[in-house]
């Protein structure tokens, strides 16, 4: 199902690309927009987990200075029935984790220096166990070419709002150009917006499922529902740095407490996570 809805989301963005492209420069800025959808579309699918763990700047976990949380993760793993995954740290206090990889056999799970901190070992179990499960239910994929898309998406638009602030400036004898201009501006605010209906497909139930199936990997709901206490609290205090089109790779939103989180949640309330995890 998911690999259905991940090619859903590729046509979509082809299909705007194309639109884009058409509005800007006709005819042929459609055919150049569809040659970079098709780039863009493969290096999406493929080196998406890559990007994203680029984009914090994510490195391998040395086992030899960490080896209970390579514990965790084989013992999980057995549970679970599935390949062991790799484990990445990102250099970031802010304690949170996400999983990436287009497949349980390329999984990533990767944690945050903070979470690696402040979590007790029970804790740091349920949230590994978070993230495997999503592994496992091959919702990694789509949540993270959804990532990388949205990431995409947006830096269209400020091309498209600068090329508009420009082009806008042709004065009387360039009508052309003005109707161009709009154009853009129509793309600059429609685009974000797109981007966000790309992060709204990956339905939230993925968390509630992922908290049910880990839960079942780490027999016990109680470690991951302290741990989100604990992540949420966090993260309602101090920023991450992370961007609005990856916060729903996180276990717990990371632009929790901001403005745009009210307008567009991307995960479950916290205390009914925590409610259903303590009734399991």
């Amino acid at each position: 199902m998911n690999y259905f809805k991940t090619a859903i989301l590729l046509l979509t963005l082809t299909i705007l690309l194309v639109w884009i492209g058409g509005l800007v420069g006709g005819q042929h800025g459609a055919l150049v927009a569809f040659i970079f959808a098709m780039v863009l579309n493969f290096v999406s699918f493929w080196y998406s987990d890559k990007i994203v763990l680029a984009m914090y700047k994510a490195e391998e976990l040395p086992e030899k200075e960490y080896p209970e949380v390579y514990s965790i993760v084989r013992n999980l793993a057995e549970v679970a029935n599935m390949p062991v995954p790799k484990i990445y740290v990102a250099p970031k206090e802010v304690p949170n984790a996400f999983a990436t990889g287009r497949s349980p056999e390329k999984g990533v799970v990767c944690l945050t220096r903070g979470i690696l901190k402040l979590l007790s070992h029970e804790e740091l179990r349920g949230v590994i166990a978070h993230e495997m499960a999503h592994i496992k239910n091959r919702d990694t994929l789509i949540m993270t070419v959804a990532a990388a898309l949205a990431s995409a998406v947006m830096m269209l638009a400020y091309m498209a709002r600068w090329a508009a602030m420009f082009g806008g400036l042709g004065g009387r004898d360039s009508r052309d150009r003005s109707g161009g201009a709009i154009g853009l501006f129509a793309v600059a605010i429609l685009a974000p917006l797109a981007a966000t209906l790309i992060q709204l497909a990956i339905s939230r139930s993925r968390e509630y499922a992922a908290d049910r199936h880990g839960a079942q990997f780490a027999r016990s709901g109680q470690g991951l529902a302290n741990a989100l206490r604990k992540l949420h609290n966090a993260a309602s205090h101090y920023r991450l740095g992370a961007t609005p089109q990856t916060a729903h790779l996180f276990i717990v939103n990371p632009l929790s407490g901001e403005f745009l989180t009210g307008l567009f949640m991307t995960h479950p309330p916290v205390e009914k996570r925590i409610e259903i995890l303590q009734s399991l």
